[in-house]
């Protein structure tokens, strides 16, 4: 196992070094520049900026300048567009709020989708079974960007019982109440069906039949033989889902303002901020690949037949 994680790490470093340069050579080749809206400028300051921020250099020695930095100082470069900032400044600025909700949501729909996919499947072709797949059918028709100003309009129009937007952290949870709600509702809906699906096909698989027949309480077949090969589906989906969660929340962070990096990325792609994308862009792909290798290592402790 061991070596398995250290060959995964070690493929992760090429797969990144990818990542940075593919993502470099599109923003660098894309028409316009971060200064393109700018009022016309005279060819001596336009010179000067574009040698202040090293554009004026050949491709290949910015690209290489560029991983130097990282890898050296891991340094992420100064923003274009926010002249007294660092990209590193801006994600630092930004992360935390965004992967707090996005942990507080990752909770809320992997609790509630887990519980009622498993009853759901315990409870097949009953009441319980139907409400439980009508909840998940209706959540998975309501996006964020529908969800978010439902819940404006409800509990801040109407009813007055929460702010409709701001951050306030975790000290303030009335801010954080409809941005998690909005976040997770589509998510809990699959993981509810994957559940479902999951444990429906092991309670029908021959090793379950195999323990009810030894006489073994439906509990005990549930919890120590069912649970653990019907969460393999569920883990798989987890890992991107979890990443999408805590860094691509865009409609949250635009909808409530809670100053998440959603915010910041949008302004960049918008103002041609290179160094923020890009810096947000390594960000998505690094955790990427580090939560699909702790999904990795969850399959070989759920399921020992998995060897790598």
């Amino acid at each position: 196992m061991i070596r398995y994680i250290l060959r995964r790490l070690l493929a992760a470093v090429p797969t990144i070094l990818i990542l940075i340069i593919l993502s470099f050579l599109i923003m660098r080749l894309a028409p316009g520049n971060p200064f393109s809206s700018d009022r016309p400028m005279r060819p001596e300051v336009a010179a000067n900026i574009q040698a202040k921020y090293g554009l004026d250099q050949p491709l290949w020695l910015q690209i290489t300048d560029y991983i130097w930095s990282i890898l050296t100082r891991f340094d992420f470069g100064p923003s274009f567009v926010y002249p007294d900032q660092t990209v590193s400044d801006i994600i630092a600025q930004g992360f935390p709020i965004t992967f707090t909700y996005g942990v507080l949501a990752f909770g809320v729909s992997v609790t509630l989708g887990l519980a009622l996919g498993i009853v759901a499947a315990i409870r097949h072709n009953t009441l319980i079974d139907t409400l439980a797949v009508g909840t998940a059918v209706g959540a998975h028709l309501l996006p964020g960007f529908i969800v978010a100003p439902l819940l404006v309009l409800v509990f801040t129009l109407w009813l007055g019982w929460l702010p409709g937007g701001g951050w306030g952290g975790l000290s303030q949870p009335a801010y954080l109440i409809m941005p998690v709600i909005a976040l997770s509702t589509v998510y809990l809906a699959s993981i509810t069906r994957i559940a479902r699906s999951s444990m429906l096909e092991v309670l029908t698989s021959n090793h379950i039949r195999t323990a009810r027949a030894k006489g073994l309480p439906e509990r005990q077949v549930i919890l120590k033989h069912a649970l653990r090969p019907a969460l393999l589906p569920v883990i798989s989906y987890l890992g991107p889902t979890f990443v999408s969660m805590v860094t691509g929340s865009v409609v949250i962070d635009l909808y409530f303002s809670t100053g998440g990096i959603g915010k910041f990325f949008v302004d960049a792609a918008l103002n041609r901020d290179y160094a923020v994308m890009m810096g947000i862009t390594i960000l998505l792909g690094t955790l990427t690949i580090v939560f699909n290798l702790i999904v990795d290592l969850l399959y070989a402790w759920i399921d020992p037949k998995i060897r790598y």
